[in-house]
């Protein structure tokens, strides 16, 4: 009787070719990399600080408090009614949201590059990892509106359903450019240096301190293009309840957010076969 010795599985790692699926398969089989990478991120941002998890309540709140202050107390900048403590502390909700994810999962490969050329996995957890890291900082935050809105006795009712769309958004805007700038960020470094330039402009540009009723009727069209209008007042009607009428940029963000995501990823499959002998 002739035994025959089983062969141990063999797999082949090859580089992807052309415009690959996004093999969504795979990220699946390895979230319990998704898990680690985003449970050390969250652990390293606050290990060695003195106050650890209290610098994610601290900052929004502070920042919004000088807001407040400058803007609503000295500026008078209109809030539609509502507290300004609260009108500026929800649209800093949704930027710091979106401004961390971009900051943090843009520079993630770079950041990430000796376990990028020494260990396979799905590229893509890496950048998922960073933007889930910053979604903890948020819900930490998001506990301090709530707080906020009880002290200040408002709550928004019904129009709470639509934090989860809003949330959902920004999620996918903020993801999907940020899978565009890791990758090129991989190959050309300039990136690493024009994004917080890039990001404090952007903020500028979004109705962060101030609201739709600041900007002329003629031009609230062409500003509702910015996808993060549409995102912030998005934010401030689920949380403060209603104001003005927010669905169409709302809409129009979310079309922009699909697509950013969807070429992101795609484009960042298409490229990541570079990434280990770039970095």
């Amino acid at each position: 009787m002739v035994s025959t010795v089983a062969q141990p599985p063999h797999v082949r790692i090859r580089p992807s070719r052309g415009w690959t699926a996004l093999k969504l398969g795979e990220l699946w089989e390895f979230r319990d990399v998704l898990v680690m990478l985003t449970l050390r991120d969250v652990k390293l941002r606050y290990r060695q600080t003195a106050l650890g998890v209290v610098w994610v309540v601290l900052q929004p709140l502070m920042a919004g408090a000088i807001f407040a202050v400058v803007f609503g107390h000295f500026a008078k900048l209109p809030s539609g009614g509502r507290p300004y403590l609260l009108f500026v502390f929800a649209g800093l909700l949704g930027w710091n949201l979106f401004a961390g994810i971009l900051q943090r999962a843009g520079n993630s490969l770079v950041t990430e590059a000796r376990l990028i050329t020494k260990v396979y996995f799905p590229r893509l957890l890496i950048p998922f990892a960073a933007a889930a890291a910053a979604l903890v900082d948020f819900l930490v935050s998001l506990v301090v509106m709530v707080g906020l809105l009880l002290w200040q006795g408002v709550w928004p009712g019904t129009w709470l359903l639509l934090l989860p769309v809003v949330l959902a958004v920004v999620l996918g805007l903020a993801v999907g450019i940020s899978l565009w700038v890791s990758a090129l960020n991989v190959r050309y470094r300039d990136f690493m240096y024009a994004l917080p330039f890039f990001i404090q402009v952007w903020m500028y540009a979004s109705p962060v301190v101030y609201g739709m009723e600041l900007v002329p009727e003629r031009w609230r069209s062409v500003f509702a293009l910015n996808p993060l209008t549409g995102v912030l007042e998005g934010f401030r009607a689920a949380l403060l309840g209603g104001g003005r009428v927010v669905f169409a940029p709302l809409a129009v963000a979310g079309v922009m957010a699909f697509v950013a995501l969807i070429s992101g990823a795609f484009f960042f499959r298409r490229v990541e076969k570079d990434f280990a002998d770039n970095l």
